[in-house]
């Protein structure tokens, strides 16, 4: 199951599980359109994509770098990243 989507698509759903399925807050379980959540597309995947990429950079060691050797590698990294995972 998609955990996201169902949280997305169906706001009344407090728990999801891949086998008891979603849950209201009063323990009812609520139909889920597998359909929809197929479909359905996470918006904020580009910022967790970028994350990504921009956590496995040393980020401190390429500035001070780019400091001392007046270039701008660590500027050029971010770019590539965001033209990577557009908003």
């Amino acid at each position: 199951m998609n955990h996201k989507a169902i949280y997305a698509l169906y706001p009344t759903v407090v728990s999801v599980d891949d086998t008891a399925g979603a849950m209201d807050a009063n323990g009812n379980a609520v139909v889920i359109d597998q359909e929809a959540v197929d479909a359905w597309v996470n918006p904020m995947a580009y910022s967790e994509l970028r994350r990504d990429k921009y956590n496995q950079l040393n980020q401190d060691e390429m500035r001070f770098d780019d400091l001392v050797n007046s270039t701008t590698t660590w500027q050029d990294a971010i770019v590539a990243i965001k033209l990577e995972y557009p908003k």
